[in-house]
C-alpha cells in the first residue's frame, strides 16, 4: 500500500495531527515519539489519528514532506526573475541556510540517520522532499538564467547540487555536531554571500 493511497489529507483534524506530530517528533525523536502522546498533543483520539496514519513512519514522512514543501514554496514565491541573478541567488541561499540550520531540519536529519538501517524509507522520503526537491527548484531557475545569458552552465543539475552544498559550509556542520544551535541573520548572510560569490566565480557569464 502506498503512502498516497493510505493518507486522506483533508479536514481540520488532519492539520491538528500534523501539528501535534511535529511537536512530539521534535521533542522525543522518532523512536521516543508515542502514538498516545501524539494524539494527546494533537487533541484527537487514537482512532482518529490511525484513520489518517495507520503507521508512525507514514506520519513522520508526512510531517517532513509538508515542512520541506512549505520551505520550497516560500523560496519560489520570493524569487523575482526580473532581479539580477546575484540577488536571486543570495535570497535563495539565505533561505536554504536558514532552513538547513533550523531545529526542525536538524532533528529530522538526526532521526533519518539514526533510523537509516531499520527504516530506510524515512531517509528516502526526506531526501526526496528536501535535497532532491530543492535541487529541482534551483535547476529550474538556473535554466532560465542560462537561457537569458546571465549564467554559463553546461551541467545544470550538478551546478544546483554544488550550490546546495556550498550553503552547508560552516554553519550546517557546526549545527550537525552540536557546536552551535542558534545562528544570527548576519552569520547566515555571510555564508550566503560567500556561496554566491564562489558560484558566480565559476558560472557567471
Amino acid at each position: 500500500m502506498t503512502q498516497a493511497a493510505t493518507i486522506l489529507r483533508t479536514g481540520r483534524k488532519f492539520d491538528q495531527v500534523l501539528r501535534g506530530a511535529r511537536e512530539v517528533f521534535m521533542a522525543d525523536g522518532f523512536e521516543g515519539a508515542s502514538v498516545d502522546e501524539i494524539a494527546r498533543v494533537a487533541g484527537v483520539s487514537k482512532a482518529t489519528l490511525y484513520s489518517y496514519f495507520p503507521d508512525k513512519r507514514l506520519l513522520f514522512m508526512e510531517v517532513a514532506q509538508t515542512e520541506c514543501t512549505l520551505m520550497s514554496e516560500k523560496i519560489m514565491s520570493m524569487i523575482d526573475e526580473s532581479l539580477p541573478v546575484r540577488d536571486v541567488l543570495m535570497l535563495t541561499a539565505v533561505q536554504v541556510i536558514t532552513f538547513l540550520t533550523s531545529e526542525f531540519a536538524q532533528q529530522v536529519f538526526r532521526i533519518c540517520v539514526a533510523e537509516r538501517d531499520r527504516f530506510p524509507e524515512l531517509g528516502r522520503a526526506f531526501y526526496a522532499a528536501g535535497p532532491e526537491n530543492g535541487r529541482e527548484r534551483i535547476s529550474e531557475y538556473l535554466e532560465k538564467a542560462v537561457e537569458s545569458g546571465e549564467l554559463k552552465i553546461d551541467n545544470i543539475p550538478m551546478a544546483a547540487e554544488q550550490f546546495s552544498e556550498l550553503c552547508k559550509v560552516k554553519l550546517w556542520t557546526r549545527a550537525v555536531f552540536g557546536i552551535q544551535n542558534q545562528f544570527t541573520a548576519a552569520e547566515i548572510r555571510d555564508v550566503a554571500g560567500h556561496t554566491v560569490d564562489m558560484f558566480l566565480a565559476r558560472y557567471g557569464a
